[in-house]
């Protein structure tokens, strides 16, 4: 996982967070208040794309 890229999409008080996995082409995304520092968005973000390539792997091994 060399690079990890972001996209924001902001909707009123939320904004929808986007991390995607160029190589793999796998996204995960997640909804956060506006409130957020840009550093809290994609920390978020990137937990729940870890969380999603984890369990990917997992099924791949069964």
């Amino acid at each position: 996982m060399s690079e990890i890229l972001f996209e924001y999409i902001r909707q009123g008080a939320y904004v929808k967070v986007t991390a995607i996995e160029p190589e793999t082409k796998i996204e995960a995304s997640v909804v956060v208040p506006s409130g957020l520092s840009r550093e809290q968005m994609n920390l978020q973000a990137l937990q729940k794309l870890n969380y999603v390539l984890k369990k990917k792997a997992e099924e791949t091994t069964l």
